[in-house]
């Protein structure tokens, strides 16, 4: 590509953002394929600048101050079913995965309706909901290693991903960028998938505040391991998740009593209280405050440490 074309200054990216949140980048381009990728790549490492891969702009908060480098933003780069499997770009919607293998009826991905961001994404922090995760299904992964002067475009197999909860080799190692992924499916009844994913996303109007810009779930829920059970005699009430082996944070968060806690345009939402949301007013040095609280307050009440599962940009 003629990289020059398609380099745009001072784009705001706070409309590229799910919680609306967002100053301007010195540098923008949007990429359509894995060349166009490399290329803003190894501009930004040529003019020794910083860079930021963008996807659907969930699960992540910049700061208020312009950000002074490149944010590429990946867009959809094909989705196609073959008998081996769902070869599928990083920029495609997530929301497109599930629709294409509902149309294929192809169960395994049910989970996913109703959430925003992107494949490349939800792979890199391994995304999941009700006891799933898109580890179950992912078969490899093709992705940019530029740790070395050299940029190399390889395959990760799935246990060469080293996916744990909402984690992945991706999202620890910052010199590797995800171009596509195959994910493997297996088939199914197209009425009782359709059936699953609107039973699923009506729950999810039910406990979650999608009519408001947020982010996503703020904090991981925390993991029941030796740590946490001195914390299960001290509150009673925490066995009820034993058998989940998982202490929501929300739970954590709401029994601190900061549900509806507001700093400026943001607030912990009164429906799910691992949401912070912004009424449209919302900066980034608010939601910031309101995390650093939260953790404080959670930490001095029950002795947890609560580690976000959103990513931090130009703090």
């Amino acid at each position: 590509m003629d990289f020059q074309n398609k380099l745009k200054k001072n784009i705001s990216l706070k409309d590229l953002t799910t919680f609306w949140i967002g100053p301007k980048a010195k540098y923008f381009c949007q990429t359509n394929s894995r060349e166009e990728v490399v290329e803003a790549i190894k501009w930004a490492k040529a003019k020794r600048m910083p860079f930021f891969v963008l996807g659907g702009g969930s699960n992540v908060l910049i700061n208020d101050k312009k950000y002074k480098g490149l944010v590429i933003k990946i867009r959809e780069s094909g989705i196609r079913n073959q008998e081996s499997g769902i070869e599928v770009g990083a920029g495609v919607a997530l929301g497109k995965l599930v629709g294409v293998a509902l149309q294929e009826g192809l169960t395994g991905m049910e989970w996913a309706m109703g959430i925003p961001g992107t494949v490349g994404g939800a792979i890199y922090g391994n995304a999941g909901a009700f006891g799933q995760s898109i580890s179950d299904c992912v078969e490899k992964v093709e992705a940019i290693d530029f740790e070395n002067q050299e940029l190399r475009i390889r395959n990760y197999e799935k246990e060469e991903c080293d996916f744990n909860y909402r984690d992945s080799i991706f999202k620890r190692n910052k010199n590797l960028v995800i171009l596509s992924a195959k994910i493997k499916l297996q088939t199914g009844n197209k009425i009782e998938i359709e059936n699953k994913m609107k039973e699923y996303f009506q729950k999810k109007k039910q406990t979650q505040p999608l009519e408001f810009f947020s982010a996503g779930s703020v904090f991981r829920n925390q993991e029941l391991g030796i740590k946490n059970q001195e914390l299960l005699k001290q509150f009673l009430e925490l066995k009820q998740f034993q058998d989940k082996n998982i202490i929501p944070s929300a739970w954590l968060i709401e029994k601190a009593g900061l549900k509806g806690k507001r700093i400026g345009g943001v607030e912990i939402s009164r429906k799910h209280s691992n949401f912070i949301v912004n009424n449209g007013r919302g900066k980034a040095r608010d939601v910031k405050k309101l995390i650093d609280l939260t953790k404080k307050t959670v930490k001095k009440k029950f002795g947890v440490d609560l580690e976000e599962e959103i990513q931090y940009l130009g703090f």
